[in-house]
């Protein structure tokens, strides 16, 4: 073989090469066995948790071209297994009252109304005060249910707004909210969510430590750490500051074919969540309180069956 054949032979073989790797990978693909599928739910104890169920109203969803009252919805809670749910504050406290008692639940928290659409690191001192006023109402729509927190997203980190600003702006809101939550007796539990602030257990705790209040405390969001992290870790750290913990399943596979938000399109147990790691580690604080459900809601399940269902998977939790 003379120079010029050799090297358009090579320049050839050169060209040819990433389709001959494309077809390799291919082939190799084709040959390989399908993903197993989840192993069947296997409890490791015999004796469940005494943590209570709880549903995040919020998410509720009344059958297409039907209309629930609140009592009736709390009705379908308690059918289905519920012992409480968390509501949102600046609802009627009669009604609320009134179904919760119909129903016989409890409402263990309150989430805070207004911290996306005003969030407490607004660089408008007036939307801040809007978030500070809506932050002791819901306190007090917490005193009135006989609530022990309210959840609260405690600063928003974007374009307009720095972490720098977002953290010195949300601790002097907060601080004005504290008294009020002493004198009620009801905690303002800091929520991990994807808002880009507090990124890591370790910060979240020091942050929380900041205010030098038993009444500031972690509302703990399992699926919400998948992401980034791992839920266990963050139990581990976040220790007696947690006050209430959300139930969430989250899927890294999903979230890496589909995009980040697709990740929360899976049911209980089909998800990366170790949820025997996850209660082993909030068995070690010890946590007994409350187990409250944020699950994506089937678009083609009714509502009672869906509920149910949702109960059923909370008590796998409370034996994993």
């Amino acid at each position: 073989m003379n120079r010029r054949t050799f090297i358009t032979s090579s320049s050839a073989l050169a060209a040819l090469a990433p389709f001959a790797a494309q077809a390799a990978e291919k082939k190799k693909r084709a040959s390989a066995p399908e993903a197993a599928a989840p192993a069947p739910f296997k409890p490791s104890r015999t004796t469940p948790r005494a943590n209570k169920k709880g549903f995040m109203f919020s998410t509720f969803r009344a059958p297409p071209g039907q209309t629930l009252s609140l009592a009736q919805k709390f009705q379908m809670l308690k059918d289905a297994g519920f012992h409480g749910l968390e509501i949102q504050s600046g609802n009627d406290q009669k009604e609320v009252l009134a179904a919760r008692d119909a129903a016989g639940l409890e409402i263990p928290s309150v989430l805070m109304a207004s911290h996306w659409t005003h969030p407490l690191s607004d660089p408008s001192p007036a939307k801040r005060e809007v978030s500070v006023n809506n932050l002791k109402q819901a306190l007090r729509d917490a005193k009135a249910y006989g609530a022990t927190s309210v959840l609260l997203v405690p600063a928003v980190v974007n374009k307009q707004t720095t972490y720098a600003e977002a953290h010195q702006r949300s601790i002097e809101e907060i601080k004005k909210c504290v008294p009020l939550a002493e004198e009620l007796g009801v905690a303002i539990a800091l929520e991990n969510v994807w808002n880009g602030f507090l990124l890591s257990p370790l910060e979240a705790a020091d942050y929380c430590d900041s205010f030098k209040s038993p009444m500031v405390r972690w509302h703990f969001d399992v699926g919400n750490v998948i992401n980034t992290g791992w839920p266990e870790q963050w139990a581990q750290i976040l220790g007696r500051r947690i006050a209430t913990v959300h139930v969430k399943e989250y899927s890294r596979k999903l979230r890496d074919e589909q995009g980040p938000r697709a990740g929360f399109n899976v049911e209980l147990f089909q998800g990366d969540s170790d949820w025997p790691a996850v209660m082993a580690a909030l068995d070690q604080i010890p946590y007994s309180g409350w187990l409250i459900t944020e699950q994506s809601w089937p678009r083609d399940l009714a509502p009672a069956e869906y509920l149910a269902h949702l109960s059923q998977k909370l008590d796998q939790i409370l034996v994993a």
